[in-house]
């Protein structure tokens, strides 16, 4: 017998977080079944067209466990050599950001680590972290170059990214962050860096295919947003998506100019005004935040959550992983971050990492809910219902999890 669907999973609760509906998208004594990699049904198991072992080769019954889609984080760091553990122990005890950058701390210091090492150890490093990611979960990651700075080295982070995603079978998504901080090099010539990114690092990275996606710092410690509107306009030249590190310490206006550049989003947003809230609402750009950071940075000001509620922004929550500020692996630490520091409910949470942070990487149509068509991405849990996973102080590990069908063995 010929049977429709590859694997039909039984006596499951469907988180499918899904617009509008029910809460989480929930439904309740339900049912769903992958075929080739993708969801091809879900719903009550009551609306079954048929008996399951004349509808799938395999056939599963999941002990009433709830299934969500596969979290998403959309914004990352991952690729780096090295820690900044002895810095933070220095600002513990009273040491300031100039003092630590004059013992050679700081970003400078990720950078020397990140330039020395090969592309196999950066590979290996990539590889470990994105692993221990998915057993929390973590379906597809977002990874940023910017702790290289040259044209090598910069490439040698994506093409490691790119690595470590073949690895371990996680979705990566690059992104190339050549104006992430002024490298020493270049420290008597600013705009002469900025040419070089927009005019020679990008166009060959994009050239060698390392790029998904551009983003910029956009901020008084980073670049001006004249700056960096060179490099989305040269991004936007081989038509590549634009996001943007926005707002985080002081408002420059940079949400504003990823508006004008149709940003797929604008991360962290802790000063963003209310007139730039409503261009990234009338450009679909979404608000990543970023609550690991602001924990890390003891920062006070939060991003205005009631101001993105107001004009229809989109929320997405992300760990900015990362060595300085915000060394985060935990994507269920990141929502109870958003919960209890931003004020988001469980259901903004955990939107936030699944069908929001889909949108926050072009990605609505293939992953961040359990929807007949999308990949088959999906974490099986062992809660009585979905607040758990933003309840939990350093979060609840899955069962299971999947990508396109596919158990991760080390998950």
């Amino acid at each position: 017998m010929v049977r429709q669907w590859d694997r039909l999973f039984l006596d499951a609760h469907l988180a499918r977080m899904t617009d509008g509906g029910d809460p989480y998208g929930a439904v309740r004594d339900g049912a769903f079944a992958v075929k080739d990699g993708r969801i091809a049904w879900a719903g009550h198991a009551r609306a079954l067209p048929g008996a399951p072992d004349e509808l799938a080769d395999s056939v599963e019954e999941l002990g009433g466990a709830w299934v969500t889609p596969g979290l998403i984080d959309c914004h990352t760091h991952l690729v780096f050599a090295g820690d900044r553990a002895g810095e933070y122990e220095m600002r513990l005890n009273g040491a300031s950001y100039e003092e630590i950058s004059r013992a050679g701390g700081g970003i400078a210091s990720t950078v020397r680590s990140t330039r020395a090492a090969s592309l196999d150890a950066l590979t290996e490093i990539a590889t470990a972290r994105l692993r221990g990611m998915a057993r929390l979960g973590v379906t597809t990651v977002e990874i940023k170059s910017g702790y290289g700075l040259t044209a090598d080295a910069e490439f040698r982070m994506l093409e490691a990214a790119t690595a470590a995603g073949r690895a371990t079978g996680v979705r990566v998504l690059r992104t190339f962050l050549g104006l992430h901080a002024l490298p020493t090099e270049f420290a008597n010539d600013r705009a002469g860096y900025v040419r070089l990114v927009a005019e020679e690092m990008l166009p060959a990275a994009f050239k060698r295919g390392l790029v998904d996606a551009v983003d910029a710092f956009c901020e008084g410690i980073g670049f001006s947003t004249d700056e960096v509107r060179q490099v989305f306009e040269a991004a936007a030249n081989l038509a590549l998506p634009v996001k943007l590190h926005a707002e985080q310490l002081s408002d420059l206006g940079g949400a504003g100019l990823a508006a004008q550049f149709n940003a797929l989003s604008a991360d962290h947003l802790e000063y963003v005004n209310e007139s730039d809230v409503a261009a990234m609402a009338k450009s679909g750009a979404v608000a990543v935040l970023l609550p690991g950071a602001f924990y890390f940075l003891k920062e006070k000001t939060k991003p205005p959550v009631d101001l993105f509620r107001k004009h229809g922004v989109r929320m997405a929550l992300a760990s900015d992983l990362n060595p300085g500020t915000s060394p985060l692996f935990e994507p269920g630490l990141v929502m109870n971050m958003g919960c209890t520091f931003f004020g988001l409910t469980p259901e903004e949470a955990l939107v936030g990492m699944t069908r929001h942070a889909a949108a926050a990487l072009g990605l609505s149509d293939k992953i961040g809910v359990l929807e007949v068509g999308k990949a088959a991405d999906f974490a099986v849990w062992d809660i009585a219902q979905p607040a758990e996973l933003c309840y939990w102080i350093g979060g609840k590990a899955p069962e299971r999890v999947f990508i396109a069908g596919r158990e991760l063995a080390s998950a």
